[in-house]
């Protein structure tokens, strides 16, 4: 037989649809925005706007008036904005599945995005159990199972990328394991930072002093990760075209994120002491659920799931051409059974 066994997990390009790919790349473009908004209201204090759920009002969800809901109050607008946008998330999971399981054959890959139909129905039933029982610790756990839908939501877009298929030449399996440990501690971080936007205003000055102190020791410790993972990609001449994209994303992301986290210090609690002798005293002068403090406390949030996903998706691939390089080097192939060694006794 002439043509080589192939490994399970490797696609023929030529056979691969784009539609997955398609579904996948739409799912992560509005699960991002999803996320801002739900950090709006969050930042908003919004959670609570609607009453009721499943409806709005008494209205079904998608028959609640334009013309009221354009018009309504800010903290309405958001929160009928937020159902709505993850109403349409949940209808392109189901198109992914859909998709993924009628051109796909790889069974894990199907398997998956049911999961991530499920991960994306708990969410929901999770942001209207925080309506109907008006339970802030919903809220909060609801904060942290939107970032993981999302980073599964960029995991299954490696996966149908071009590049999945492609594979790769290398062994790269160092590059793997730093950016799935920056993934690993950029979620652990979300959740320090959902534990510190959901505080509840009872909690003793002690305690909030803990919370933003591991805050900024998890932000240190995330920081060195993507310095780590992105040395290890770029110090390789030949690395992978998209992890070294996908790197420097991550690099500047973080750039972002730490100067957004100071900004939303500043306008949140004011100038540190030590600031005040050189910077002006009006840049501590705040203004509560002001404009600024809204959308930079948001912001930030939202850059730590960016972060979160870009990092999921470099591991995945990176992982994936470590995989490849190892089925397909020299020594990974069988030796033929009718091969004789020059050193072996038979050959002599």
């Amino acid at each position: 037989m002439g043509g080589a066994m192939t490994d399970a997990t490797t696609i023929q390009p030529s056979r691969v649809s784009p539609w997955p790919r398609r579904w996948a790349l739409l799912l992560c473009a509005l699960t991002f925005p999803l996320l801002w908004v739900g950090g709006l209201v969050t930042s908003t204090d919004a959670g609570m706007a609607v009453p009721d759920w499943p409806t709005t009002y008494g209205y079904n969800m998608f028959a609640y008036p334009l013309s009221t809901w354009f018009f309504a109050p800010w903290d309405l607008f958001v929160e009928h904005g937020h159902r709505l946008l993850g109403s349409l998330v949940g209808l392109l999971t189901i198109g992914l599945v859909v998709a993924v399981w009628w051109t796909d054959r790889r069974r894990w890959l199907r398997w998956l995005t049911v999961a991530a139909l499920a991960l994306v129905i708990v969410q929901g039933v999770l942001g209207g159990m925080r309506v109907m029982m008006n339970e802030r610790q919903l809220a909060m756990v609801h904060g942290c199972t939107g970032p993981l839908f999302f980073a599964l939501a960029c995991v299954m877009l490696a996966m149908t990328s071009r590049w999945w298929s492609a594979g790769g030449a290398t062994n790269r399996r160092s590059m793997g394991v730093p950016l799935a440990a920056t993934a690993l501690f950029a979620y652990l971080q979300l959740v320090i930072g959902a534990q510190l936007r959901h505080v509840p205003v009872t909690v003793s000055p002690w305690a909030f002093a803990g919370l933003v102190k591991l805050h900024l020791v998890m932000a240190a410790v995330v920081s060195g990760h993507v310095a780590w993972s992105t040395a290890a990609v770029w110090r390789r001449p030949a690395g992978p075209g998209v992890l070294r994209l996908l790197t420097a994303g991550l690099s500047l992301a973080l750039v972002i994120q730490l100067s957004l986290g100071a900004c939303t210090w500043v306008v949140k609690y004011g100038l540190p002491g030590w600031a005040f002798g050189w910077l002006p005293a009006t840049i501590g002068a705040n203004v509560a659920d002001g404009l600024a403090q809204t959308h930079i406390a948001t912001a930030h949030s939202a850059t730590g799931s960016l972060i979160l996903g870009l990092a999921a998706a470099g591991a995945t691939l990176a992982l994936r051409f470590a995989a490849f390089a190892a089925d397909t080097s020299p020594a990974a192939r069988p030796t033929p059974a009718n091969s004789i060694s020059a050193n072996s006794p038979s050959a002599n």
